[in-house]
């Protein structure tokens, strides 16, 4: 077994196409920037919009979720650069990729802030009613922060798999890692080697992301469980009033 592995597994050539991979790599990792940064704030902009007051904003915003997760990625890449050409709607692969991706995280990031929000417990929300607080003031300094601490891991798990869900766009023409590594293993037929570095690659990006997100989700936790406070009993006004007059007296 470890023969054939070793027969499979040439490194001839390996150093006039590792800059290749390594550029293809490059590219997953500016579509995995470039697509947090329109997911993220899309996703919470849909999860206030499905929890908002608005009946018609609540349906568009579970629809466009239902729709966008009920689907899959690969489909919709399809359609952003296959079908609308048909419509006159025209987009770059890499401008495709981004706007593909974005659309379906957007989606699935919408649903983890809506649960963030839904964990933070009703008494205060409560609370700030009832100090005349705005729904507005009341998601900004109350809601928001705490639901924060909440879905900073699962945020971070969706960045470390959005970065392994970058070659999907390879079906565009996107030239990031596996589209590289399709073309070289197509010329000189080292299709165990090849993908072996691609997957070395990826877990050389995606360990140490890992390793920070489980860090973070430490530190998040730090102060949100507090040990419990045992009661002291307390001393009636009336009653402490006449301990102390026995006492004088």
């Amino acid at each position: 077994m470890l023969t054939t592995f070793i027969n499979l597994f040439n490194f001839e050539g390996v150093g006039d196409y590792f800059p290749d991979l390594m550029r293809g790599a490059l590219i997953s990792l500016q579509l995995t920037f470039c697509v947090m940064l329109i997911a993220l704030p899309l996703g919470l902009l849909l999860a206030l919009a499905k929890i908002g007051r608005s009946r018609i904003i609540r349906i568009a915003a579970s629809f466009y979720i239902e729709v966008v997760r009920g689907t899959p990625c690969l489909l919709q890449l399809f359609y952003i650069y296959f079908v609308l050409p048909a419509f006159g709607i025209r987009f770059d692969p890499f401008m495709a990729g981004v706007i593909g991706l974005s659309i379906n995280y957007s989606a699935y990031l919408a649903e983890v802030y809506r649960a963030g929000i839904a964990a933070i417990p009703h008494g205060q929300v409560e609370a700030a009613k009832a100090l005349g607080m705005s729904r507005r003031k009341m998601l900004r300094l109350i809601i928001l922060p705490q639901a924060i601490r909440v879905v900073v891991p699962p945020l971070g798990n969706y960045c470390i798999s959005l970065f392994k869900d970058t070659s999907l766009v390879s079906i565009v023409t996107v030239r990031e890692l596996i589209f590289t590594g399709q073309i070289i293993s197509s010329t000189n037929f080292q299709y165990f080697t090849v993908f072996t570095i691609i997957g070395a690659i990826y877990l050389f990006f995606s360990y140490p992301a890992a390793l920070f997100v489980r860090y973070l989700e430490k530190r998040m936790a730090i102060g949100a469980r507090r040990p419990a406070v045992v009661p002291t009993e307390v001393v009636p006004l009336a009653n402490a009033e006449a301990v102390e007059g026995s006492t004088k007296s």
